[in-house]
């Protein structure tokens, strides 16, 4: 009897430790097609990436066949092998339901959409297959976010090597697919109603001058209304902030914001986006121009002359035909392209035009053109695309709605542009520049941001940000350059200098303990916004001049890895944040 018990187990084990050998190979096979489904979605081949995908499934569905097997249930209920067995399941289910739930209508979804009909032209863009394709993106979303919840739920303290690394691994890729396809799920959604499907929309277009800084760019000088309806865009109602005038008394706004940033805010559109939070700025934008021009606006969007490169980079060049603008402009440029945008319109305008009201004419012209190349259908799809999701990802595209249904979402994504809210990371340090000018000199000033010390003190993290900044203008700036770009000295700061209001936010709840510049403490304003802490200090610099600020955060209790966000400038935001430093405490 127990020679035959000792058989038994004995066969039982073989057969386990052939089934789990199935997983592995059908899992690893599984794993060995993503890249190629990756490309081929990538490069528009929808055929290859159904037939990709219709493999896929039969790894995982052999997988999870595999452990559905009596004998494998069995072993699961046993101690020590029995945790790992069982997670060895659900690791194959989860496969298996994000292979069949959520790669097959994903990728049948991506069949039914033209990407070449989804690009802007004359004739407008047709939404119906966006809108046909958002229920499958929904399912699919939801398929893979209780696959990751279900991984996310198993304890690998009871695994072995062999089972938890793998395990690690898959359930982070899992994470970060699910917020993908979470992403993507939303955009489908919202889409379609905010290109105009569902009737017109009109929104207030911030034209944000990065040559003066503001926290989430520049200075919107420039400002106009992006008309859509079923997908079509025009752009009208051009105008300057400048136009606009001062609002006395003030659009009022939060007590937090008002003490940090002043009531300056609300007073002057141009200064609307002192504070880091778009939905502030948006809604302050938003009544400013209903005050002024009676219009209602159903959103407001922002982008800096960056973004617009990027865009080009997708149309191609925009000629300047305008006889009145090219006139104007007779020293600049005829076309504007990727290469040339931002040096032409942050830079060069200022040297050849010298009235500020001409400067208006001519950015409006620009804006015009570059407007009417996208809306022309001259956009190449993918790099359109491409060029998108990189403006929102610098968060140079910034984007509010007035339909509180739709700001829940949008505010939950960098697009909202918000300081607050599920749209922070747990451990967030942002760092936010205002000019302190009154110029256009920050088109000079290079600036790099970085972590330069994480560590643990008396049972709490603490964490200094090291902001450097150097004045980049020629030596003889102040008398080369115009008077318009220096300010010459207007508002106390020598011509050529540039002066700057840093502002610098932490994660909730902790503190800002100390700022250091080039070595020596230094007072500054202490502040918060919300939970959040908020350092501010200002600094001025000569032509040639560098310095550094390090905004010390303690009484930390998040342990995530940091994250930096930085207002957009001139530079490549991969230039401007730099690796973590990472120094101890000592």
């Amino acid at each position: 009897m127990t020679l035959a018990l000792a058989g038994i187990l004995l066969g039982a084990a073989v057969w386990v430790t052939s089934k789990a050998t199935t997983v592995r190979s059908e899992l690893q096979a599984a794993s060995d097609l993503l890249p190629a489904l990756k490309s081929q979605l990538a490069a528009n081949e929808a055929g290859e990436a159904a037939r990709t995908v219709e493999t896929l499934v039969q790894h995982t569905g052999s997988a999870r066949e595999a452990t559905s097997d009596p004998v494998w249930k069995a072993a699961a209920m046993l101690p020590l092998v029995g945790p790992n067995l069982e997670a060895a399941s659900v690791v194959a289910t989860s496969a298996d339901d994000v292979a069949r739930l959520g790669a097959v209508p994903m990728v049948k979804a991506f069949q039914s959409l033209n990407w070449e009909a989804l690009t802007p032209s004359s004739a407008g863009v047709d939404l119906r297959p966006v809108q046909a394709a958002a229920p499958s993106v929904n399912a699919a979303a939801h398929a893979v976010r209780e696959s990751s919840k279900r991984l996310a739920a198993i304890n690998t303290g009871e695994l072995v090597p062999q089972i938890s690394a793998p395990l690690t691994e898959a359930r982070d890729e899992l994470a970060n697919l699910s917020a993908e396809l979470d992403s993507a799920s939303d955009a489908t959604a919202l889409a379609p109603a905010m290109l105009g499907a569902d009737g017109p929309r009109r929104y207030l277009l911030l034209m944000q001058n990065n040559a003066e800084s503001r926290a989430t760019g520049g200075i919107p000088g420039a400002l106009a209304v992006l008309a859509l309806e079923e997908g079509r865009l025009k752009l009208e109602s051009q105008t300057s902030a400048t136009s606009l005038g001062a609002f006395v008394p003030p659009i009022p706004i939060d007590g937090d914001q008002t003490t940090i940033f002043s009531p300056r805010v609300g007073r002057f559109m141009q200064d609307v986006n002192l504070t880091p939070d778009f939905a502030t700025t948006a809604v302050t934008a938003q009544t400013m121009w209903e005050k002024s021009t009676g219009e209602k606006v159903d959103g407001v969007l922002s982008l800096d002359p960056v973004a617009l490169s990027f865009i080009l980079d997708s149309t191609g060049p925009a000629e300047i035909l305008d006889p009145k603008v090219r006139q104007i402009g007779s020293g600049l440029p005829t076309q504007l392209t990727a290469e040339n945008v931002v040096q032409t319109l942050l830079s060069d305008v200022y040297a050849q035009i010298s009235e500020p009201q001409l400067q208006d004419v001519y950015f409006a012209g620009a804006a015009n053109e570059i407007f009417g190349a996208l809306s022309s259908g001259k956009a190449d799809p993918k790099k359109l695309m491409k060029a998108i999701s990189r403006g929102v990802d610098e968060r140079r595209i910034l984007i509010w709605s007035s339909s509180a249904a739709e700001q829940s979402t949008i505010g939950k994504y960098s697009i909202g542009g918000l300081v607050s809210g599920s749209a922070v990371s747990p451990t967030e340090f942002g760092v936010y520049f205002n000019d302190g000018t009154g110029a256009k000199m920050d088109y000079w000033v290079k600036r790099s941001v970085q972590v330069a010390k994480d560590c643990t003190r008396d049972g709490y993290r603490e964490v200094s940000i090291k902001v450097t900044s150097t004045n980049s203008a020629p030596t003889d700036a102040g008398t080369s350059l115009p008077e318009y770009v220096t300010g010459a000295g207007a508002f106390g700061v020598p011509a050529g200098s540039v002066q700057t209001n840093v502002v610098a936010y932490g994660p909730g709840l902790s503190n800002i303990d100390t700022v250091v510049k080039d070595g020596v403490n230094i007072p500054f304003a202490a502040q918060r916004h919300g939970q959040r802490p908020v350092g501010t200090a200002t600094v001025r610099l000569a032509p040639g001049e560098s310095t550094s600020l390090e905004f010390t955060f303690g009484h930390i209790v998040q342990h995530t890895d940091p994250k930096l966000v930085v207002t957009p400038t001139t530079q490549a935001t991969k230039d401007v944040i730099r690796a973590t430093q990472g120094l101890g405490c000592e």
